[in-house]
């Protein structure tokens, strides 16, 4: 088992990554616990957890306020009290709701993290954002609240389905680009070997991945600076995910196309090379994932876009590429490249 520090001070705590380490969230207990989670996963490896449960329905729509209510019932009726603690087993969406519950259930009580996806592994489970969504946007409603852990058991990568394996690997790719060319060449060398779901490839990369997501978050943990590089292909991604109502993409899917739109948007601009970009969307077409959003209207998208939590007075504070491990925050992209570059990706091109 690998040890991982989220570096906060009083807020600090460890991310465990290995095989068979789920037994470890037992000395994180120190009174009653409710887990949160959907049946399916459940149903896996409820032996692990004789807790209290309350279920939710899979699919991005549970992060709701109203889900979140059934849920605050849930820990009213297991009498849960401030030194209770929320374990959220599963992907994203789970990690994210069960996060906001604990966040705010009697001001604040424990989280646990045990993240069953790829993506949440890598990504939403490590840095303490915690959402539901509005119907006027994604994660709009939420806090800051970091767990006391996070269990990264790799066995669950071997049963999760392709797709999730492949919406995964949108937020990998970003890693790489945000924050270290040496772990994209490492991507690029190792893709075959990623898709095939080798335990030791994947392992390095949740390690690397969780190391850099760590770094930034020790740095800028409300996202005041620092942070906002996370969001690399999240302004076009969350738009396209409102989009289509949260069915047709994936969240790593729809990021990737974000990226793509990211890179295109910096090379219009002269911040970042033509051969850059074709590299980019190499490797996201290498792991199967779609870097166009053909038949959705660009327009639509464009007027999205400033509902997005980076927009501060009608300004959307864009990522974008300057290098492999260099981006930027630029908030004066002329709207006349990001239509065309969104209209382009709208026609499939």
């Amino acid at each position: 088992m690998e040890k991982i520090l989220v570096d906060l001070g009083a807020k600090s705590y460890e991310i465990f990554i290995g095989e068979n380490i789920l037994s470890g969230v037992e000395n994180f207990l120190s009174g009653k616990a409710l887990l949160v989670t959907q049946k399916n996963i459940l149903d896996m490896c409820k032996e692990n957890f004789p807790y209290e449960v309350a279920l939710i329905p899979d699919g991005e729509t549970s992060k709701s306020l109203s889900v979140a209510e059934k849920v605050f019932t849930r820990a009213i009726e297991s009498g849960l009290d401030r030194k209770s603690v929320i374990i959220a087993l599963g992907g994203g969406v789970v990690g994210d709701l069960a996060g906001f519950v604990a966040a705010t259930f009697m001001r604040g009580i424990n989280l646990i993290q045990i993240p069953t996806t790829l993506l949440a592994q890598v990504d939403s489970s490590v840095g303490g954002k915690t959402a539901v969504n509005h119907a006027l946007g994604k994660n709009l409603i939420g806090a800051f609240h970091q767990p006391r852990a996070v269990f990264i058991d790799l066995k669950f990568l071997e049963t999760l389905p392709e797709r999730e394996i492949k919406s995964g690997l949108g937020e990998v790719v970003k890693c790489g680009v945000i924050r270290d060319e040496k772990f994209f060449s490492y991507l690029e060398d190792n893709a075959e070997k990623i898709l095939q779901r080798d335990l030791k490839t994947l392992a390095h990369v949740v390690r690397r991945c969780c190391e850099i997501k760590a770094q930034v978050v020790a740095a800028d943990e409300k996202e005041s600076g620092l942070r906002r590089i996370l969001n690399f292909g999240h302004t076009l991604a969350h738009a396209i995910e409102e989009e289509t109502a949260y069915k047709k993409f994936r969240h790593g899917e729809a990021v990737a196309v974000g990226m793509a739109a990211a890179a295109r948007i910096s090379h219009a601009l002269g911040k970042t090379s033509a051969e850059n970009v074709r590299r980019l969307e190499n490797l996201l077409k290498r792991f199967g994932m779609m870097t166009t959003c053909a038949g959705l209207d660009a327009d639509k998208l464009y007027a999205v876009t400033f509902r997005d939590k980076k927009t501060v007075g009608g300004v959307v504070n864009w990522v974008l590429m300057k290098n492999f491990g260099d981006v930027e925050i630029c908030g004066d992209v002329p709207a006349s490249v990001i239509k065309k570059i969104f209209g382009g990706l709208c026609n499939g091109n």
